[in-house]
């Protein structure tokens, strides 16, 4: 059976649904309303749960699209920014390549050495098809120093992988933050971090293919990440 047996609207909409909560600065109820007036009557909480079943299936079938080729993922860009769960700050730990291109993300209820070591890891692991990076930089926090070093000692990132502390080359992915924060900002709070690590799985794959990676295989389409996520959940 697939992803969308069961559910009262055809694929087609609850795609349409979820790629627009995930692409643009919408709340639940904005899109309650967009839909309605396109005669689709559907309410926010049911949106809601469409998102959390099916964002993170999103991030999952389009990773493919978004791989980054090795020659442009030579020199990445690290860096931390935080944004309200339950009440509280957590923070959003983000890399991307230095022309822009996202690698990966991670979600941490503390901004210290172990959240940024557990973080880098994962992009180090996440990233092998696209090779090891040249160069790494991030800003002067010690928090962000030691674990690369710390994951040199441990054979995790080669020990050729440069550590650089420059703060005008962390302007791409300061950038890159406020982009994503315009999207989250009309949505509000999280509830939670399981609830806010599976919107912003689909909301990262978005902003991704919202940049250009994959847009390739649209064949010149003006709106390529429309036609990525309609081809991949074709058959689901």
């Amino acid at each position: 059976m697939g992803i969308f047996s069961g559910r009262h609207f055809p694929r087609e909409i609850i795609l349409w649904a979820v790629r627009w909560y995930c692409r643009y600065g919408l709340s639940y109820r904005d899109l309650e309303e967009m839909m309605t007036e396109r005669g689709v009557p559907v309410d926010h909480s049911t949106i809601y749960r469409w998102d959390q079943k099916y964002a993170p299936e999103l991030d999952k079938q389009t990773q493919w699209y978004r791989q980054v080729p090795d020659w442009q993922a030579r020199s990445w860009r690290v860096d931390e920014t935080y944004i309200r769960v339950g009440g509280r700050w957590c923070y959003l730990y983000r890399a991307i390549t230095a022309g822009g291109h996202t690698l990966d993300f991670y979600l941490s209820p503390k901004r210290n050495v172990a959240a940024a070591k557990r973080f880098l890891a994962k992009t180090l692991r996440s990233n092998t098809i696209t090779g090891f990076p040249r160069v790494i930089n991030t800003d002067k926090a010690p928090s962000l120093a030691r674990p690369i070093a710390e994951l040199k000692s441990e054979g995790i990132c080669p020990q050729t992988v440069e550590h650089r502390q420059v703060k005008y080359l962390n302007n791409v992915i300061e950038g890159d933050h406020g982009r994503l924060k315009r999207i989250l900002g009309p949505k509000g709070a999280f509830k939670n971090r399981t609830s806010a690590y599976r919107t912003l799985k689909g909301m990262e794959a978005m902003h991704t293919l919202r940049k250009g990676q994959g847009a390739m295989f649209a064949y010149g389409h003006p709106n390529p990440d429309a036609v990525i996520v309609s081809r991949v959940f074709e058959a689901a």
